[in-house]
């Protein structure tokens, strides 16, 4: 049975060298109260020290809110926390801050790559084997997923690469032994079941609880309410008492955000659907929205799309807006299918969500191949169709799940402003007009580090298109080819001037984009991914 605990006293459990695992997303399933108990006791004694922290997902705020810094930023101080393994350092600054000054080791491996391992280990493997992360930063031929010096140089292999298993090459990710399960739940029975009905996202719990106890580890977890045991619907019970050691009551429920940018959202959690005209924020007409505009006209009727974080993610508005919602099933890497994606520090929740899946299980469905189209944001791309999220202009992000994501999708979409750094645009007369020129260029000769190999998504069959405000570029065997130009956009000056590369030019010039998607009123989604449906 589990033991209630304060989350002082829950903080008396962390010590010295330990690896702490932790089941969240964003702000999603952060047992706020205990990790900041966690750090006032290290600000007092200088205990616990020498911390790993593992996670899949992201774990922040971005540093925004009237709080500031939330999730595990707290814990990035000089000596408590010297560790990080995850897919995504980018939303939590000061995690970035660290490693960035080598105070800190960080390898960083796939969202959906990590979750399968936990999974692996609950049962005690010795690892995961897979194929994601080949020919990337994380494949140990090149940089074995370390994000600075200091990991480089004193850092452990905790990848390796197989070249030949059964006539495939694979990579291999060694166990991460685990002493703290770490995680949040809205509600505790007495005898230690944990359910999520007020979370808007199921993640990874069982996986990371079952992997503490497998490893000889304990699992702790923040609820918002304590009931008397049986009293559970046991349907709800996403992690079963037998594997929950401790559980802490929050003193202060008001606190507990769903989402970056939400407390609690009904809709978020499936227990409303609402009526998404007027729920959702309205998108001004804008390059941004062109762009979206222009991606989604890509989308068949029955496809299962995932939309990636950043400009994609308001991707779900403008379907709304267009009464597509019903034609296509939205996924996020969080789990979420049906409904209509969040936007913004919204991400990974969905309105009027019909399924939530346990975020490992359901990567298995993007490994296998299942994702008719991935949309991502435009970061960075060589003159091979290859493509660095994780590292731009010198300043750590992380991968989070778009490397099992894009490498599977059977449409990988990359979407983004042409160039980066104080880009100015407006849409004007059915035009795109460029004001300022972004500072840096996104289309390269050669990228820092690689996060999608386009020659491996080609050879599984994939198609991969790089939209912009100006143009459009596909990848295909031979080579990057300039498919489209936006009206009002000059060949030359606005398109290859702003290129490391000259990509491949079709007979007669690009096709001019589609001009509907440059007018205030669009209405013309519908009829287009009606027109292009799947025989099932």
């Amino acid at each position: 049975m589990a033991k209630i605990i304060t989350a002082k006293e829950a903080a008396e459990l962390f010590k010295d060298n330990m690896t702490i695992c932790t089941a969240g997303f964003g702000l999603s399933g952060w047992p706020e109260e205990i990790a900041i108990a966690v750090r006032e006791r290290f600000d007092e004694t200088g205990h616990p020290g020498n911390l790993t922290h593992t996670h899949a997902a992201g774990l922040g705020n971005w540093g925004k809110g009237s709080k500031g810094e939330r999730g595990e930023c707290v814990w990035a101080v000089d000596g408590l926390m010297t560790k990080f393994i995850g897919s995504h350092a980018g939303s939590s600054p000061a995690v970035i801050k660290q490693i960035a000054e080598n105070k800190m080791m960080a390898w960083n491996f796939p969202l959906g790559t990590l979750c399968q391992l936990y999974h692996e280990e609950g049962r005690k493997a010795p690892g995961l084997l897979s194929k994601t992360g080949l020919g990337t930063f994380i494949d140990p031929r090149y940089d074995g997923g370390k994000l600075n010096k200091l990991t480089k140089e004193k850092g452990e292999e905790l990848v390796e690469y197989i070249p030949d298993f059964r006539g495939e090459e694979y990579l291999f990710y060694k166990s991460i032994p685990i002493d703290i399960g770490f995680m949040r739940g809205t509600s505790a029975d007495e005898n230690g079941n944990i359910t999520c009905e007020k979370e808007a996202l199921n993640l990874e719990m069982l996986s990371v609880a079952q992997a503490a106890r497998a490893c000889g580890g304990i699992v702790i977890v923040q609820v918002e309410s304590l009931v008397k045991a049986g009293s559970l619907n046991p349907k709800l019970v996403k992690v079963p008492g037998i594997y929950v050691d401790y559980i802490v009551v929050a003193e202060h429920p008001e606190d507990i955000m769903q989402t970056q940018g939400t407390s609690f959202n009904r809709a978020f959690t499936g227990e409303i659907r609402v009526p998404l005209k007027g729920s959702m924020d309205p998108i001004p007409l804008d390059h941004k929205k062109v762009i979206i505009r222009r991606l989604a006209t890509e989308i068949r009727h029955g496809y299962k799309c995932n939309f990636g974080i950043g400009m994609p993610t308001y991707t779900g508005n403008v379907i709304s807006e267009e009464g597509c919602e019903d034609s296509i099933t939205m996924i996020s890497e969080s789990g979420s299918i049906g409904g209509v994606p969040g936007g913004g520090n919204d991400f990974g929740a969905h309105w009027n969500i019909e399924a939530s899946c346990d975020q490992g299980d359901h990567f298995s469905f993007f490994d296998g191949g299942g994702l008719d189209m991935g949309v991502f944001g435009l970061s960075e791309v060589d003159k091979d169709g290859n493509v660095n999220t994780s590292l731009l202009n010198g300043k750590i992000m992380g991968v989070g799940g778009f490397c099992n994501i894009a490498a599977t999708a059977k449409n990988a979409v990359f979407a983004g402003t042409f160039t980066a750094g104080g880009i100015k645009c407006k849409v004007e007369g059915g035009k795109i007009i460029i004001l300022q020129e972004g500072k840096y260029k996104k289309f390269v000769n050669k990228c820092p580090q690689l996060t999608f190999n386009a020659e491996q998504s080609l050879k599984a069959g994939n198609r991969i298109l790089f939209i912009t405000e100006r143009c459009v570029i596909e990848r295909t065997e031979e080579g990057m080819i300039l498919k489209e130009i936006a009206p009002g956009i000059d060949l030359q000056t606005q398109v290859l001037d702003q290129m490391e590369f000259a990509p491949i030019i079709p007979e007669g010039g690009p096709k001019l984009m589609n001009p509907d998607i440059f007018l205030p009123k669009w209405g013309k989604l519908k009829e287009i991914v009606e027109s292009k449906q799947i025989n099932f």
